[in-house]
């Protein structure tokens, strides 16, 4: 083959034949046509672990929304004894130390 333009076609179609060929391949036409059981076992355990979730995520939310409240009661008893603890240290006229400055004094002797 010296003419190039029979080069040319040779190429050509040897490109489409290359082509063709990966197209088939890619098809899998010798695909089985049963699913694997292990793929269907899969698929069970999947939609049991999403159900179990989702159980999961509803007991979460319902221990979370209890603990908000019980927190925001918890919360308002601080504040109340907080405020009472205030009140009772404001009403104390007198403070806890008394301080007590005396004159100088020169001491001349020790006995």
């Amino acid at each position: 083959m010296t003419s190039h333009q029979g080069r040319l076609y040779a190429l050509a179609l040897s490109l489409v034949a290359f082509f063709l060929a990966w197209a088939v391949i890619a098809a899998h036409p010798w695909a089985a046509a049963t699913p694997d059981p292990r793929l269907r076992a899969l698929a069970l355990r999947e939609a049991q672990l999403r159900h179990e979730a989702h159980t999961v995520q509803k007991i979460v939310a319902a221990r979370w929304s209890r603990y908000r409240v019980e927190l925001k009661s918890r919360r308002a008893e601080i504040a109340r004894v907080n405020r009472a603890t205030a009140a009772a240290a404001q009403a104390i006229a007198t403070p806890a130390v008394r301080v007590v400055n005396l004159p100088a004094h020169v001491i001349t002797r020790t006995s």
